[in-house]
């Protein structure tokens, strides 16, 4: 199964090249199954046994993606967007984008709420298939340490009080109605204004959207000893005004210092297990006493962690001066 996981991959990777490039040419069932040797009916029935729906549907979703991107941050014309992402006129667009997203795109230019923005699917997540790579090294020689500060942020999140982990954050999330991964990313890749994105105009799904960790009396007592709520969310400026959905919290988030633990680029698949043993030999082995700073253990702090294999893996604590 996950060589097909693989496979699909790479196919919903090159829709998103071709939508980008306008090269609906390339952007058949027919011609994306020719490129990788398989039949059209083939790549079909797996393109759904895999990611839930059919090759169309999830092209039609993708190209709204990219073109309400385009609606919400941009001057150009409503009949332009839908002709260079493949409707037949501004009343075909305007129609799919309502029944994509209850709202018209005129409408949602005026006034750009959050909607469950269809993010690309990941049906080779290496993190949620469990198969981050082998070996347990050692050396922490790959892990950068360094103190930053934090300008005043809000947090846009949900959380959750039991989970242990991401894979089973979001199996306790399904079971809430408009919780699940795929609203909850969707929803957040709508909002414009993150600080963390690195997605542009693009429809780039999870760009900007981190787990996180707050210090809170309801939360599941950590190795530490102390009550934390696993969170999913963004980080969003201070003059954040926009619409808040009815099933995230929006916290504030004041200047803080904090340490940063941080391993660059690396193959999840093949080195995610020793990439996280090393960034957990230097959190553990780090001397506080030396560097003048300890964790901050204040309730509400919150406790950053960024998963991104292309650029990097990075835990963010808070941290306070040591009283003398």
């Amino acid at each position: 199964m996950h060589e097909w996981q693989k496979q699909i991959q790479k196919i919903v990777t090159e829709i998103d090249e071709c939508i980008k490039n306008h090269k609906d040419e390339q952007l058949t069932l027919e011609q994306l199954s020719d490129a990788f040797g398989y039949s059209d009916f083939y790549v079909s029935r797996k393109f759904k046994e895999i990611s839930g729906m059919q090759f169309r549907d999830y092209l039609r979703y993708r190209k709204l993606a990219f073109a309400l991107k385009e609606v919400r941050d941009t001057e150009k014309g409503l009949l332009d967007i839908a002709l260079d992402y493949g409707f037949s006129s501004h009343e075909a667009f305007t129609r799919a984008f309502r029944k994509a997203y209850g709202i018209a795109p005129s409408v949602y230019r005026r006034n750009p709420v959050p909607v469950a923005l269809r993010t690309i699917i990941k049906p080779f997540d290496c993190y949620l298939l469990g198969i981050g790579g082998v070996g347990m090294e050692k050396s922490t020689e790959d892990v950068k340490i360094y103190f930053v500060t934090i300008p005043a942020h809000k947090f846009l999140h949900i959380r959750n009080y039991e989970s242990i982990g991401y894979w089973d954050f979001w199996q306790k999330q399904s079971l809430i109605p408009g919780q699940d991964c795929e609203t909850i990313c969707g929803l957040l890749d709508s909002i414009k204004g993150k600080l963390d994105d690195v997605g542009g105009n693009e429809a780039n799904s999870g760009s900007g959207q981190v787990m996180a960790f707050i210090n809170e009396p309801n939360g599941r007592i950590c190795s530490w000893g102390i009550p934390l709520a696993e969170c999913y969310g963004v980080r969003l400026p201070m003059d954040y005004a926009g619409a808040i959905p009815p099933q995230m919290l929006l916290t504030e988030v004041p200047e803080g210092e904090y340490i940063v633990f941080e391993h660059g680029p690396f193959d999840f698949e093949t080195q995610g297990s020793s990439v996280e043993a090393k960034i957990e030999e230097a959190m553990k082995g780090f001397y506080y006493e030396e560097s003048g700073y300890q964790l901050d253990l204040t309730q509400g702090r919150v406790f950053y962690f960024y998963h991104d294999p292309a650029r990097f893996w990075k835990y963010i604590r808070p941290v306070k001066r040591m009283e003398n």
